[in-house]
């Protein structure tokens, strides 16, 4: 039998360590916990984890900090907390590559369903891809470095992306030629449905397109279904590490 996922509690309160801890244990998870960056990193190198619950306001690195370096070398799902409730706070958690954000106080239940909401997208990959080691993603002379979080252009020219842009073109490359609503895409980016009038997916892909240098008026990688969402058009080739 499958052992449980394990989670990372990572917070300077030593009560809501505990509390979050209890709560997961009793919820099914085996749970770990640290202080502060430096246990944290100790912790994933003691063990497998498989996803991180992480404190915003911490003393020495804070949440931001920790997950920018966290992303430079692992694609460990982080769900951030924070006790500032502003869009802002949110919007740069996400682009610091967390999968989702939630702001104190919270409901223990709303924390848990959010866990097993990233654990699902995280297990969502195609047949015979194993996360742990695919290493590239190659399409249409580009090719997406799942290691440094970065696109690569036909030139061996490095094109930047926010951590939104990389996780919706993962996305798309994780499901090639198929048809994926707006609520999808939210969904497994960010681990929420979309709200009435939800544009913000359109908006990322219009970015996503620039950076592939698509024509606006007639992109031919990341096309438009009508009524229905986005297709990516091209044929995707994984590469691992040797």
């Amino acid at each position: 039998m499958n052992e449980q996922p394990k989670i990372l509690v990572v917070d300077d309160d030593r009560e809501i360590r505990t509390l979050l801890s209890e709560y997961l244990a009793e919820n099914g998870f085996r749970t770990a916990e640290a202080a502060d960056g430096v246990a944290m990193w100790k912790a994933l190198d003691a063990t497998r984890i498989d996803l991180i619950v992480l404190d915003l306001m911490m003393p020495g690195e804070d949440g931001l900090q920790l997950c920018r370096t966290l992303r430079a070398k692992s694609n460990v799902p982080v769900i951030m907390l924070t006790a500032r409730g502003q869009p802002i706070d949110r919007i740069l958690g996400l682009e610091m590559g967390a999968d989702d954000y939630l702001a104190k106080p919270f409901e223990p239940r709303e924390l848990l369903a959010r866990i097993r909401s990233v654990l699902r997208r995280t297990e969502a990959l195609p047949p015979k891809l194993d996360r742990s080691e695919a290493t590239r993603m190659r399409f249409a002379g580009w090719t997406l470095d799942l290691t440094a979080r970065h696109l690569v252009n036909s030139q061996g020219v490095v094109v930047v992306l926010s951590g939104a842009e990389f996780r919706l073109l993962k996305v798309f490359l994780e499901h090639p030629k198929r048809v994926l609503s707006r609520d999808q895409l939210l969904n497994l980016t960010q681990g929420r449905d979309a709200d009435p009038f939800e544009r913000s997916i359109d908006l990322q892909v219009s970015r996503v397109r620039q950076k592939l240098d698509e024509d606006a008026r007639d992109p031919q990688l990341i096309k438009t279904v009508r009524n229905e969402g986005y297709v990516l058009s091209a044929e995707v080739k994984v590469e691992t590490s040797p």
